[in-house]
């Protein structure tokens, strides 16, 4: 992708999943990476994958809880320090945990908010707020990208707290675009079903195939093609890119079929 050698580059929860794998895409890209997760063991051995690959930018992470806004200022803050500055953010961690509406506890209901929205937005606005003053022709605009979901534009069962954030995810993506223009393009990119370590989780072998039947393309997205994705949104070549969504599903919500 153009542009995207030298830049630096965080993501969060960026130690497994969609986050891992975007981080090895912007890597192969030639950026410098940052990866921002609660897990500590998983990123370093995520790092230590990375150090035997031997590819020739490096790989930092920080450790941090999202739902912590003095913990996300300090690891914003040594994520500047170890790349020099943020050119790109990938606003990436989130949990889901499925139930019937009528079986959410509170604690679970004002845990999947915390991260996958509070989160969100303090990562968001410390990293903007750096973009912002450090905003420069020569540099360009920096890039914020937010991992929402298909479940954010249409219903879907089991999944009523995840379906809320992942909603806000999207407006709060196109308040944000309005806001930062034209120091920073925000985006958000939705997702349809995604096989990732979570995903597989909550999922016996009879609903991912359920699910498959339903997917125009008959099967799961890969982390890796939602991080091809992200590298594009993040390139020169979509230089004109913001305040917008981009779903990648397979056409799942062309006909609302998984919903049926």
């Amino acid at each position: 992708m153009r542009g995207l050698k030298g830049k630096r580059v965080l993501v969060t929860g960026g130690a497994s999943g969609i986050g891992a794998a975007t981080a090895v895409r912007f890597l192969g890209e030639g950026a410098s990476v940052t990866i921002l997760d609660c897990n500590a063991d998983a990123c370093r051995a995520l790092q230590n994958i990375f150090v035997e690959t031997r590819l020739p930018t490096p790989l930092s992470y920080v450790v941090a809880d999202v739902t912590d806004r003095a913990q996300v200022e300090r690891a914003v803050a040594q994520a500047i320090h170890a790349m020099g500055a943020i050119d790109v953010l990938i606003n990436n961690a989130g949990i889901s945990i499925r139930h019937k509406f009528l079986d959410i506890t509170a604690e679970e209901w004002d845990r999947v908010l915390a991260v996958n929205l509070t989160g969100v937005f303090y990562v968001a606005q410390a990293v903007a707020r750096h973009m912002w003053e450090h905003f420069s022709v020569e540099r360009g605009a920096g890039v914020i990208l937010q991992t929402a979901s298909t479940n954010g534009i249409m219903g879907y069962p089991y999944y009523a707290d995840y379906n809320a954030t992942k909603a806000g995810v999207i407006e709060l993506t196109r308040s944000m675009a309005l806001e930062l223009a034209p120091r920073v393009r925000v985006c958000a990119v939705a997702p349809g079903y995604v096989l990732t370590p979570m995903q597989r989780a909550e999922y016996s072998d009879a609903m991912l195939a359920e699910v498959n039947a339903k997917i125009p393309l008959g099967r799961h997205a890969t982390p890796e093609e939602i991080a091809g994705l992200f590298a594009y949104l993040a390139s020169d070549d979509a230089a004109f890119a913001t305040g917008q969504v981009f779903t990648l599903d397979g056409g799942e919500t062309a006909g609302g079929l998984a919903s049926r």
